[in-house]
């Protein structure tokens, strides 16, 4: 039955007020209430984690944060594994172990270097990865004499030879215990030089990967680095005294980070021991701790907690971590839990407040008898054995006879060489029929969902309206401000009714005016008024920075790394598309909409399209100007048309390949190179005919005809 236009209005304002979740209005501000106009969130903002009330609850989630380490770290899907080639020299025997130098192909170019502990006993035995963390010279370490002593009269080492040298003692007294050690390097350190770290603390090095490029192809340090600690597993698999069922990793500080990331996306790791960095404060200072996309809407705690329910334990210190025992350890051990009461005994975290920012020998027994019970079946106490170091020069694995490899790449090189790897990855995924078309959705799908940190909303809350104004010709205005119920958004928006509107069509305008773009004089534009002439209501949100969501300073983004900022917030293409499924899922669970289309203008037209691919079936229509836009020419980290990934994933043609097979008008695409993958998709299911491309700028009237026809 066909209802009119006023007990459709009624029924929506119905709709709107029982939901309602209105925020207290600052009638002294000009500019909805919403927290993305203020600063944003850094590294040393506060981090808490709310544990699930359930597993049905958390598993979706753990899922969706696994994916999002993947994507962030450039790990999704994970890289090819090339041949290790791994060399393995220099063995020196040691008191119950031995010691050798490694170096591997982690990805072509670029090798992974380290040293490698094995029991001098027979059999299988348990693998520890051990990361070094951030101490100067890494794996080469060595603390000063005074700095030594007093660390001994602390109480933080046993004597001045371990406290000197505790980054050879850690590996040597678990070779000792029975663990098959590989202490590889992190990027920049030790024998892994190729690849520059830092310029200064904090500071990446110019040759690194702190550019729009690197952002846009998800190229990061970390990424480098957690891709060298998933190969690094690969190696200990390969070797034959080691039980691939029994691998761990350990590290402090930037080795912490290291330690629970590679927990979280590599199922192989079946026990972890993040030293000194699972925390609710301070999320890790390095550009190698930070990368776009890895922490927004996220934390360390939560990102540790996606290894449960294996065993994980974690030390603290007189450092940002000094307070886990109360904020973070509590809220583990209570998701731990959801996995049956003795599942939380596979958690813990303990304090030494005592000491600095160290791996102090405290927490060292900690980690050894972690390892020891759950990788061997001991548990009990152990004890630290003395043992006899190699001085630090002889640790180096390149040598006369084993030189530096001659196809070793640097950073810019090396970069060419992933850019054409994921390059070939991704072309695999080009549909040829249906089921290739579902396996890149799939894909994209994943990236995308982790690109925008977003999805479309179930549901949606009134921030405030809806206020109705009375236009011309039987036009009714609705006025409100939309938000999600677990953010602190409030984007305001129009919504317009004709008289011919039944509830069924509902358009989505997005423009860089905003809502203002809909009206002239107090009334629809003709092309909003061909709309609701043919049955449609108009919404118009004010994405972020236009219109009310206006910016009183520009988009801020570190200068130092972008990753500092996009790796803690979304950046701003994404918060605009974020908008866009505000208003979509208003349009579908509060309006009841049983058609959604969307029009993008100008240059938010491939918003438009990233809110399309992102919607998936809510949308059935897309009509879209491409604005001649390549992600390809963005050079600076601060454009707003940034979106961290999208180049990695194929850019605008590939989010238009994601809208198969609905209808798509793309047009103004000249320059794009958008034709081929969208092309294949479409293909791929015989819907060439619902992909229409027109190079040039189509009319806007003629953009609202194709739209309504």
């Amino acid at each position: 039955m066909t209802i009119s236009r006023r007990e459709m209005l009624a029924a929506a304002g119905a709709l709107l007020l029982p939901r309602c979740e209105c925020v207290a209005a600052d009638e002294t501000s000009k500019k909805p209430q919403d927290d993305r106009l203020g600063k944003p969130k850094t590294l040393n903002d506060y981090f808490p984690f709310t544990p699930p009330k359930s597993l049905k609850e958390w598993e979706p989630r753990r899922q969706r944060i696994r994916e999002q380490v993947m994507v962030a770290n450039g790990l999704w899907p994970m890289p090819e594994r090339v041949p290790l080639n791994a060399v393995v020299h220099g063995k020196v025997e040691k008191d119950g172990y031995t010691l050798e130098k490694v170096f591997f192909v982690s990805t072509p170019g670029h090798y992974v270097t380290g040293n490698l502990y094995r029991p001098t006993a027979a059999g299988k035995h348990p693998a520890v990865l051990y990361a070094h963390g951030h101490w100067q010279n890494g794996r080469f370490h060595e603390e000063g004499e005074a700095a030594a002593k007093k660390l001994v009269e602390t109480d933080a080492e046993p004597d001045v030879l371990r406290a000197k040298l505790f980054m050879q003692a850690i590996p040597a007294n678990l070779a000792k215990l029975g663990f098959v050690v590989f202490q590889y390097d992190m990027i920049g350190y030790a024998d892994s030089s190729a690849v520059k770290h830092i310029l200064k603390s904090g500071v990446p090095h110019p040759e690194g990967f702190a550019d729009a490029e690197g952002e846009l192809r998800l190229q990061s340090l970390m990424g480098l680095q957690t891709w060298n600690s998933v190969r690094g597993l690969d190696f200990l698999e390969s070797l034959p005294d080691v039980d691939p069922k029994r691998l761990a990793i350990t590290g402090a500080s930037g080795g912490g980070t290291q330690s629970f990331l590679l927990a979280a996306i590599d199922d192989r790791v079946a026990a972890c021991f993040p030293a000194v960095m699972v925390s609710t404060a301070m999320q890790g200072g390095c550009v190698c701790e930070n990368c776009s996309l890895l922490r927004v809407g996220t934390g360390n705690i939560e990102l540790a907690a996606v290894f449960a329910p294996k065993p994980m334990a974690m030390s603290a210190a007189k450092d940002w971590t000094q307070e886990i025992m109360a904020k973070g350890y509590p809220e583990l051990q209570e998701l731990w839990r959801l996995y049956g009461e003795n599942a939380v005994k596979n958690v813990k975290a303990r304090a030494w407040l005592e000491f600095p920012h160290n791996y102090n020998r405290h927490a060292r027994m900690m980690m050894y008898e972690w390892f020891n019970e759950h990788l061997q079946g001991k548990p009990g106490a152990v004890k630290e054995a003395a043992f006899e170091p190699l001085p630090p020069a002889q640790l180096s694995v390149f040598d006369e006879k084993h030189p530096r490899p001659k196809d070793e790449l640097a950073a810019k090189e090396l970069r060419k060489a992933m850019t054409a790897a994921s390059d070939t990855q991704l072309a695999k995924l080009t549909p040829k029929d249906a089921k290739g078309l579902a396996e890149f959705q799939r894909v994209m799908k994943g990236a995308l969902r982790a690109m925008l940190v977003d999805e479309l909303p179930k549901e949606i809350a009134v921030r405030e309206g809806p206020k109705e104004n009375k236009l011309a010709d039987g036009v009714v205005q609705h006025s409100a401000t939309l938000g999600r119920k677990d953010e602190t958004d409030a984007v305001p928006g129009l919504g317009m009714f004709g008289p011919k509107f039944t509830g069924d069509k509902v358009t989505i305008w997005i423009h860089p005016q905003g809502k203002a773009s809909t009206l002239k004089d107090g009334k629809p534009i003709p092309e909003v008024q061909a709309l609701l002439d043919a049955g449609h209501a108009v919404l118009a949100p004010d994405l972020l920075g236009t219109g009310e969501l206006a910016f009183e300073k520009p988009w801020f983004v570190s200068e130092v790394y972008a990753g500092f900022t996009y790796g803690y917030n979304r950046s701003l293409f994404a918060q605009r598309v974020h908008d866009v499924l505000t208003f979509v899922a208003f349009a579908q669970t509060m309006l009841k909409a049983k058609s959604i289309h969307l029009l993008g203008w100008e240059e938010f037209g491939p918003i438009a399209v990233v809110a399309k691919a992102a919607a998936g079936d809510a949308v059935a229509k897309l009509a879209a100007d491409l604005n001649q836009f390549r992600f390809e020419n963005i050079s600076k980290t601060n454009d707003p048309m940034l979106l961290p990934g999208a180049l990695k994933y194929g850019g605008l043609p590939a989010f238009l390949a994601m809208c198969a097979p609905s209808e798509v008008l793309a047009h103004n695409h000249k320059g794009t190179a958008s034709g081929k993958l969208p092309k294949a998709a479409y293909d791929a299911v015989g819907a060439a005919a619902k992909l229409v491309r027109k190079e040039e700028k189509v009319k806007h009237a003629e953009v609202v005809a194709w739209l309504v026809k």
